[in-house]
């Protein structure tokens, strides 16, 4: 992909999205139930999309919602439904939208007490601390975010009784379930204003900031980062945890410096990203660009993106840490150090994720459960304590407190970003001196992303990959250990190919939302040998597809 001559500065004024523009048509726009581009369509994080294309507006809120109402009536789950949304300006409206709905039909509703935005892992976190203990009234959420999607885009999620992302089958009913609401014109949507849906017996105020501030140190050690005296720097991103970094640095007495503390929906004070859009990615170097240019001022420094679920860490010596790079060192971490975990906790990771964390599993004795794309597919080992930590590399993770027992369920990016800091006061050394000394013992791994166009059809057969579609025997000078179209650790589809060697993988998915297919590719080998593994990828791929 070409680098844009935007990226990593700050965004013209023709770039920024025209935020009353942007509400009028949430408004006013009502979707074509027959097309499917403005149809709901759940993927690996809920619906999403820009109210400018008819794709998430107040009739897809409706219908969603009263989906999620009617399911979870269906499902016996009658407890609190706990409801947050993050900083983007869609999120907003979508939440009056949202409590309008969920009050008509009786749902007791628990909204920030302040009226401010709330964090997805502060929610899993308290769907969680309510239900633990429980086996009947069982709680539940709904957060209304895009995670780091542009500034136009919108989005809403459903977390069940187990606090993470909802599963494929609860989010194939929901999402059938609002396109027949939507072809209906509404009919059966309840609904009442939302003056009296804030002032409803069944609407709550709840403390989400207090509750998850308060816990903190049950998953990290932040007396220990206070007692080494690390300074230590975070740029909100203008997320939804943008009020919670001054609670943690007062409650814990950590130094701690916030560098940028705006709010703003056109999100005018990111750089822009590699392909010249404005997103809230911590793991992207380009729109890292403020907090890498004060990374000398800190001993270690990090982001989340707007809704938090996701981390970036920055230290003076290694600026931006890879993300595969970030997880082996957590990893690797947390099992040296958390001796209220069990013994046969594992580490969870996707089929995309370096194999880095597989050689750390290794030489800490421990399993590897390696799941299709999706933080779903985590969500029972971390609530049942199988899987110590999880991780994914597009920077999502969680992990176990520090007596074994669930935090969060969905990926938590503060206690992730919070972690980096607890391993600097506890070792002496940063992550990226942390991983650099890993990579002299396990090897060091280049890994990379590549995109190809396909048609509809070609990333249809891409799903359809089987074993016998592969013929060769070699990959980039090396044999073949394994073509697998399920992942290894619970044997579910993910929906593409992947080929093993001894040194190197790749995995080829398609896109959820465009017209092309992913090439993820790792090797041990140098950066040659990547190269090598990448082209003869797309050409094992592209004959397979051509023969479709």
């Amino acid at each position: 992909m070409n680098v844009s001559p935007l990226a990593g500065k700050l965004p013209p004024e023709e770039l920024l999205v025209n935020v009353q523009r942007l509400v009028t048509c949430y408004y006013s726009l009502e979707p074509d139930p027959d097309e499917p581009s403005q149809q709901v369509s759940f993927g690996t994080s809920g619906h999403r999309g820009s109210s400018l294309h008819a794709a998430f507006n107040e009739q897809h809120i409706l219908v969603v919602v009263q989906a999620i109402c009617e399911y979870r009536s269906m499902q016996g789950t009658t407890g609190p439904l706990f409801l947050g949304m993050d900083t983007h300006a869609l999120s907003e409206p979508a939440m009056a939208t949202t409590l309008e709905v969920l009050a008509a039909n009786g749902v007791e509703v628990m909204v920030d007490a302040e009226g401010g935005y709330t964090p997805t892992p502060a929610v899993s976190n308290a769907i969680l601390a309510y239900n633990r203990g429980r086996s009947a009234g069982l709680a539940d959420g709904i957060l209304l975010t895009p995670s780091h999607n542009p500034p136009e885009d919108g989005g809403i999620k459903y977390n069940p009784p187990h606090g993470g992302p909802a599963g494929s089958r609860d989010t194939g009913w929901i999402e059938s379930r609002a396109n027949e609401l939507l072809r209906t014109r509404l009919a059966g949507v309840k609904r009442i204003g939302y003056a009296r849906a804030l002032a409803a017996p069944t609407t709550y105020r709840y403390d989400y900031t207090g509750s998850y501030v308060e816990k903190l140190h049950e998953v990290v050690e932040l007396g220990v980062i206070r007692d080494a005296g690390l300074k230590l720097g975070v740029d909100p991103l203008g997320g939804a945890g943008i009020r919670y970094w001054g609670r943690i640095a007062d409650h814990y007495g950590l130094d701690l410096t916030v560098v940028n503390s705006s709010l703003d929906p056109t999100f005018r004070f990111m750089s822009v990203d590699r392909d010249g859009k404005i997103r809230m990615d911590p793991s992207s170097s380009w729109t890292m660009q403020p907090l890498l240019a004060r990374r000398g001022e800190f001993d270690v420094a990090f982001a989340c993106d707007t809704d938090y679920d996701r981390h970036g860490i920055v230290t003076s010596a290694s600026g931006l840490l890879n993300p595969n790079h970030y997880l082996a060192v957590a990893a690797y971490y947390l099992f040296s150090h958390r001796e209220g975990w069990s013994q046969g906790a594992a580490v969870g990771k996707t089929v995309v994720t370096s194999r880095m964390l597989d050689r750390v599993a290794g030489k800490l004795g421990r399993r590897v459960v390696e799941v299709p794309v999706g933080f779903k597919w985590f969500v029972d080992g971390l609530q049942d304590g199988s899987l110590g930590f999880s991780g994914e590399e597009s920077a999502g993770a969680s992990f176990l407190d520090r007596f074994g027992r669930a935090w969060s369920t969905d990926k938590d990016g503060m206690i992730a970003a919070l972690l980096a800091a607890e391993m600097t006061a506890v070792t002496g050394k940063d992550p990226g001196e942390l991983y650099d000394e890993l990579a002299r013992e396990l090897g060091s791994p280049v890994y990379a992303r590549i995109d190809a166009p396909a048609s509809a059809a070609q990333k249809q057969r891409l799903k359809e990959l089987s074993h016998e579609d592969v013929r060769q025997k070699e990959l980039a000078g090396e044999p073949i250990t394994a073509v697998l179209t399920e992942a290894a650790g619970n044997k579910a589809s993910f929906g593409g190919l992947k080929i093993e060697t001894p040194n190197a993988w790749f995995a080829a998915r398609p896109s959820g939302t465009e017209d092309i297919y992913k090439i993820y590719a790792e090797s041990f080998l140098g950066a040659e040998h990547l190269a090598c593994i990448q082209t003869e990828a797309t050409a094992l791929v592209d004959n397979v597809l051509d023969k479709s």
